[in-house]
């Protein structure tokens, strides 16, 4: 927990309310969002039981597996929850443009993408076992399931993996994205109870958020947010229900049976529904960031590239990444994690004060400029500009340490100089390079002019290919030396969770 998130709780504690820890959304909301709302029975391996599910909050669809242990219940609720899945996400397929590559010819991508809301991060881990335990699966064989449910593992694989890169909106947990845009005055455990954690940041008139997060303790006024059932329910409503439907004799007890079932999961499901949709509206109503849109486009060709694939006869996801494939995604998720970091920074001048606060970053006013400095003589003469900028900000950088960047010249370069004075006011010079075209003179506007306001960091949000990495045939052996060729999947073996590809 950061210094100023900390604070930031105490006051909430202090003002009965949640406190806003930003000042701009970091994240996109789309305007038609797939909500789902799982649930899963308890003493199970991630056994489905009921899952609330569409994109509009007024027609929610609700999908319930009357005996869990049953394996061919689960898959034809699998089927069903394809249905939904694949329909919403084909429909953004048939929408593309084409748009520009950094150093590349154009790409074909989607105008838009599905994005997912699930109510917490286990509802997150719940989805990727789901998609592991289905993607696998054979269409035919002794155990064949719908052709529908392998791509809806496929699909949920590609979504949870997908969350991992910070700064994705395709797969968002409420609770997640709430905690990162306001903090409680309540533990960061507590804040994984979605009714809690809305009770601080609205709670009902007359009421305080202290209040507000007591009252959504209650199981029964707000049972859990899933994917687990409180225990009370499991033991007195749904373990008598599960025996009735077990036991009944002929159709029409079964029916009879089978919608007690359903209603008393749905009883439980549409808290849940309605506080993520909750959620999405106090998010929407806040301004996005400067960058959100730019993820977004990343998300989008994520999307496309994964949909096209699929639309090829894409393999499913292996098991386990090899080692050139594991070292590729550790590095790109550093990138997109110091991407996001200095992003989120730029956007907001709330998390920009966490940077301020710990040295990397400061802002000041400009008190004196060399616009003509010029280092190096002939033709190895380039402009280096001096700034001298007054701050009252606590700088732990000495020259030499680091380069400093202006989120207003995000393609200039400052160097520290020298840091002179008292903490509380001191005066740091810095040489500017870059951002200033190929002159001798610096064109207006590419230098700050003394009265203006900067704010320098360490903090850089730009590109840097990825870096070199050998290939599948040359892995190295302290990595388990080049893999083994394995066959491809037959698609008449019942079995193929069982082979070696997967």
């Amino acid at each position: 927990m950061s210094t100023l998130t900390a604070l930031a709780r105490a006051h909430a504690v202090e003002r009965d309310r949640a406190q806003p820890i930003t000042t701009v959304r970091h994240v996109h909301v789309s305007a038609q969002p797939l909500v789902c709302v799982p649930l899963a029975m308890a003493g199970e391996a991630n056994a489905p039981l009921a899952v609330m599910i569409g994109n509009e909050r007024g027609r929610p669809r609700t999908l319930i597996v009357p005996q869990p242990r049953d394996r061919g219940q689960r898959f034809d609720f699998a089927h069903s929850m394809a249905m939904i899945f694949l329909q919403h996400f084909g429909s953004f397929a048939g929408m593309t443009e084409n748009v520009g590559r950094r150093g590349g010819p154009e790409k074909v991508c989607a105008v838009d993408a599905p994005q997912v809301w699930v109510p917490n991060d286990r509802g997150i881990e719940f989805l990727r076992l789901f998609g592991r335990s289905t993607r696998f699966r054979s269409t035919t064989g002794e155990y064949a399931v719908e052709v529908s449910v392998p791509i809806l593992g496929r699909w949920l694989t590609f979504l949870a993996e997908r969350a991992e890169y910070v700064g994705s909106s395709l797969l968002l947990s409420a609770t997640s994205v709430l905690s990162g845009h306001w903090a409680t005055g309540q533990s960061s455990l507590e804040d994984a109870n979605l009714a809690a954690q809305l009770g601080w940041i609205a709670p009902p008139e007359g009421s305080t958020g202290a209040e507000a997060a007591l009252a959504a303790e209650d199981p029964v006024l707000s049972p859990p947010a899933g994917p687990a059932t409180d225990p009370t329910f499991d033991r007195e409503v749904l373990a008598p229900a599960i025996t009735e439907y077990d036991r009944a004799a002929g159709d029409a007890q079964r029916r009879r049976a089978y919608s007690r079932l359903e209603s008393a999961l749905r009883s439980q499901l549409e808290p849940t529904w309605n506080s993520v949709w909750d959620a999405i509206g106090l998010l929407r109503a806040q301004p996005p960031g400067a960058h959100v849109a730019a993820r977004w486009d990343l998300d989008k060709q994520a999307y496309y590239n994964f949909h096209t694939y699929l639309a090829g006869g894409g393999f499913p996801q292996p098991k386990r990444d090899s080692a050139v494939a594991a070292a590729q995604r550790l590095s790109d998720l550093e990138q997109y994690q110091a991407a996001y970091d200095a992003q989120r920074a730029f956007d907001d001048p709330l998390v920009m004060a966490e940077y301020r606060l710990s040295g990397e970053a400061f802002v000041g006013t400009v008190t004196s400029v060399v616009p003509d400095r010029v280092v190096g003589a002939g033709r190895r003469a380039v402009l280096r500009p001096l700034i001298t900028v007054s701050t009252a900000d606590p700088v732990r950088l000495a020259p030499g340490d680091a380069t400093v960047t202006d989120r207003a010249r995000p393609q200039q370069r400052g160097e520290i100089h020298s840091v002179t004075g008292e903490p509380g006011d001191l005066e740091i010079t810095l040489e500017l390079a870059g951002g200033m075209g190929r002159g001798r003179t610096a064109p207006a506007g590419t230098i700050p002019l003394p009265g203006q306001q900067v704010c320098f960091s360490t903090l850089t949000d730009t590109y840097r290919p990825r870096g070199s990495f050998p290939t599948r045939e040359d892995t190295p052996w302290t990595h388990g030396g080049p893999p083994v060729p394995v066959a491809a999947p037959r698609a008449d073996d019942a079995n193929t969770a069982d082979e070696e590809w997967s």
